[in-house]
């Protein structure tokens, strides 16, 4: 969640289908743009889905809080320089134009398996760009996995 000047935290809900253009430009929903203009998100390649990658976007706090997390791991984990490395090349940051949208970089995009069409979903504090064939595929696990999921909030 991205505290805005009003302290009105963003909550990153919903499901949007938007077209990518030939420039690779994808609309945010106006609900979910940073309030602030020239705001930086980072944008990263997530290859944790067994559907394959898709690519998640972080807003300022969230970005910054994902640094403190690995940064306060042993240094003596291996994991720690593989994280780092890994996001850190692995990541852009991007900035909503004036019309709110960003721009995939390419070598992104077509690992993500995104062309002309993307689907945007929140996750809370954060959000995802899929493919809509891998979004489908990902929703159709989640499904599965929902009630089991769910037994947490009990």
């Amino acid at each position: 969640m991205e505290l805005n000047e009003t302290t009105q935290p963003t909550y990153y809900t919903a499901r949007y289908r938007h077209g990518v253009d030939d420039k690779r430009r994808v609309q945010i929903p106006a609900k979910w743009r940073p309030a602030e203009s020239g705001t930086e998100l980072t944008l990263m390649l997530w290859p944790k889905a067994k559907e394959g990658p898709c690519l998640r976007v972080l807003p300022p706090q969230q970005m910054a809080k994902l640094v403190r997390d690995i940064n306060a791991m042993p240094n003596d984990n291996p994991n720690k320089v593989v994280l780092k490395r890994f996001i850190g090349g692995e990541s852009v940051q991007v900035t909503l134009d004036k019309a709110g949208r960003i721009c995939l970089p390419e070598e992104m995009a077509r690992a993500a398996g995104i062309k002309d069409e993307v689907v945007l979903i929140g996750l809370l504090d954060r959000f995802e760009i899929w493919s809509p064939d891998r979004c489908a595929k990902v929703r159709a696990a989640d499904s599965i996995m929902a009630s089991e999921a769910f037994k947490i909030m009990e």
